[in-house]
């Protein structure tokens, strides 16, 4: 856990680009992503959005507080908002659980996504996590379950769903909530099957391969968007978001601003099949990268 939460930067083997500005590595970019000093879901709704009210539980169980939902104006728009929910602080990541969602925090998502198709409300979703809760507690109660649900629910939505990649977006449990119309990533997140350290768990039986990982998973948001996996990049200042959020905020709100006049021009049927081409195509595009990596 130690190494997963670790987020300082690495500076080894960084170069200057011609623009003066520091090149990362996909490792560095890694440790931006995981920065505690990032701002969270949070803080992008306070930027963002007006008038947010939360909506809590899934109707089930519980609440869980990994996955922050609610009812938000952006330009005077009613939207759905969802978003993975980390702390600042030692204290605040405990209460949310670093960031992990449990099946209730899954549900919750899915109820208010299916809220928002019956009111013809857009859905915006922040995806910033090292992925689903893996405890028993978690499985016993329908982890698994609770994420096809989500996926396969996302997938046949008739109203516009717009995801925004923060930080780190890992596994199923970020895939849950971005099977979206558009993806955006910010320059310093990073979008991939499981962690670095988990990849390299299971390619070298050695996490501490973790940097050579990043490098072969292709996790950047310049790499995905090379292979059409994702729409629109932000840019972020040197030294990641976290060293001037405002710059990012607005060119973020210039982009949702964007899509949603898109999507508000097309019909509820042709929304849907948008997404579903989007996603189909991945397919070709995995051919592509496969035939690369030989």
């Amino acid at each position: 856990m130690s190494e997963v939460m670790e987020n300082n930067v690495n500076d080894n083997s960084i170069i200057t680009n011609t623009e003066g500005k520091k090149e990362l590595t996909a490792y560095d970019r890694v440790h931006l992503a995981r920065d505690t000093k990032r701002p969270k879901v949070i803080d992008f709704i306070t930027a963002l959005f007006d008038e947010f009210v939360e909506l809590k539980g899934d109707r089930l169980g519980k609440e869980d507080n990994a996955i922050l939902g609610g009812i938000a104006l952006f330009h005077n728009i009613p939207v759905t908002v969802i978003g993975h929910r980390k702390g600042k602080t030692l204290e605040e990541n405990m209460a949310c659980n670093f960031g992990m969602p449990g099946p209730e925090g899954y549900r919750k998502a899915l109820r208010l996504m299916k809220q928002a198709e019956k009111f013809g409300r857009p859905i915006i979703t922040f995806v910033d996590t090292p992925g689903a809760y893996p405890g028993i507690k978690a499985e016993e109660n329908g982890q698994a379950i609770a994420i096809a649900d989500s996926i396969a629910k996302m997938s046949t939505l008739k109203v516009p769903v717009i995801t925004v990649i923060t930080g780190e977006g890992s596994s199923g449990g970020a895939l849950a909530i971005s099977v979206a119309n558009s993806i955006i990533m910010l320059e310093n997140a990073v979008y991939s099957i499981l962690s670095p350290e988990g990849f390299a768990s299971i390619l070298w039986k050695d996490s501490s391969k973790s940097a050579k990982a990043c490098d072969l998973m292709k996790i950047t948001a310049r790499d995905l968007k090379n292979y059409e996996l994702i729409d629109e990049i932000v840019s972020e200042p040197e030294g990641g978001m976290q060293a001037n959020p405002f710059e990012v905020y607005d060119e973020l709100d210039k982009i949702l601003c964007k899509e949603l006049k898109k999507y508000g021009k097309m019909t509820s049927d042709a929304i849907a099949k948008s997404r579903y081409h989007k996603f189909r195509k991945m397919d070709s595009i995995h051919g592509m990268v496969r035939k690369e990596a030989r």
